[in-house]
């Protein structure tokens, strides 16, 4: 498959894609075909969302562990990648008990095989940090298998993510055009207040619209979940932008072009998966 030619300098185009940072029509088809593979798991059967949550969890965890060696933190990767899809699978079996145990088991398992490696004066803080990724991605991405379960789940997960990906669309979109005074420049240079407002214009008018379609609740309660999105999912991406800033990456992976890697693209989601997971049940009783 040949790379997309880029834009001659001085066109309104390369102009886009200078400010943008990325190929737009590429990530935008990737985009697409990731949401693709999510509304087809969700509707067809919840299991198969399960498996491809699992992928995505393993994915993630590799890349993360991959980054932290790179920089000389020495985090078990195996026990991490196999207890982060045993964390997955508790939690659709068998609700949040089963997901606390398979936690717990994941963070023996991952410091076991930590202090069967070199002994070194850092072997705490390796463990601290393999401990964080087990939290940090299986635990939380494990909230959006306890909301498919549900008798509307389908439709709950449809609703998180929607008003994820519009606070995301929304912020990139208006930082491009309007973007002028950044939000927080030493974390990420390129976020700006008026991507924020973009981020909770289209999160709400979007929410407003989607909830009473799928989940049969009020326009207002749309607007509120919409706002909680932006709030979690801002929260989130200068969280990953921070990590990757003290780690020195651009992005965490190279699988999925012009977004970086798997990781790259679950920043905003993961940390607004379990506040949706509680919202949606109140929503919804």
């Amino acid at each position: 498959m040949t790379e997309p030619s880029a834009a001659p300098e001085g066109t309104p185009t390369a102009e886009k894609q200078r400010k943008a940072g990325r190929n737009v029509p590429v990530a935008t088809a990737v985009g697409v075909t990731l949401a693709a593979l999510v509304l087809v798991t969700l509707y067809t059967a919840t299991a198969l969302f399960v498996a491809l949550v699992v992928l995505a969890v393993v994915v993630a965890v590799y890349e993360v562990c991959a980054v932290l060696g790179g920089r000389g933190i020495d985090v078990p990767t195996v026990p991490l990648m196999a207890g982060g899809a045993v964390m997955v699978v508790a939690a659709y079996v068998d609700g949040t008990d089963a997901l606390t145990v398979a936690l717990v088991l994941t963070i023996i398992a991952m410091a076991a095989a930590r202090l069967a490696g070199p002994a070194t004066d850092r072997l705490g803080r390796d463990m601290v940090v393999g401990a964080f990724v087990a939290v940090y991605v299986p635990l939380l991405a494990a909230a959006a298998v306890l909301m498919a379960d549900a008798d509307d789940g389908a439709d709950r997960v449809v609703v998180f993510i929607l008003a994820v990906v519009l606070s995301d669309t929304g912020g990139f979109a208006a930082g491009v055009r309007f973007g002028r005074h950044p939000m927080a420049p030493s974390v990420s240079p390129k976020k700006s207040w008026e991507g924020l407002a973009g981020s909770v214009v289209a999160a709400t008018v979007g929410s407003a619209v989607a909830v009473p379609l799928l989940l049969d609740a009020a326009w207002w309660q749309g607007v509120l979940i919409g706002l909680v999105a932006v709030a979690t999912a801002t929260a989130g991406d200068l969280a990953e932008s921070l990590l990757k800033r003290d780690l020195g990456v651009k992005d965490m992976g190279r699988l999925l072009p012009e977004h970086g890697g798997i990781m790259d693209r679950l920043d905003s989601l993961l940390p607004t998966a379990p506040v949706m997971a509680l919202v949606l049940a109140a929503v919804t009783g």
